[in-house]
């Protein structure tokens, strides 16, 4: 798989760290991948509800398949984010830009999961589906 066929085929995204705040990049990141036709499903203790979705606490509130888990939290808060998204069965972790943990993304790619690290998935979106 690549990061191409990835963004084709998945439709649910888990967005950890995304704030309702318009002026963080979470948010704008975020807003422009609904826009595109994703589902996205905010993850961030702090908030109810973002871009008209119900936000949860922890991806295990979810209770619904994701396809990608897409980090907006410093790195050394990655690794059990990648552990929950293994045990959730989702098909990706997309770490944005400036979110990088080596032994969190082997374990992914060891559990199945394509990862994607320091990369940020609203440019990655319209450099090849755009």
């Amino acid at each position: 798989m690549n990061i191409r066929e990835l963004l084709r085929s998945s439709r649910v995204i888990a967005v950890v760290g995304l704030s309702g705040k318009k002026f963080r990049p979470s948010y704008g990141v975020a807003e422009y991948m609904q826009h595109e036709g994703y589902r996205i499903i905010p993850v961030n203790p702090n908030e109810t509800e973002v871009l008209g979705e119900k936000s949860y606490a922890r991806l295990e509130d979810i209770g619904e398949p994701i396809d990608i888990v897409d980090i907006f939290r410093r790195s050394e808060f990655v690794m059990p984010l990648v552990e929950s998204a293994i045990r959730l069965g989702a098909k990706a972790v997309w770490m944005q830009e400036g979110v990088e943990d080596e032994e969190a993304a082997q374990k992914a790619r060891e559990a199945g999961l394509f990862v994607v690290m320091d990369r940020c998935i609203l440019k990655e979106h319209s450099r090849y589906l755009r």
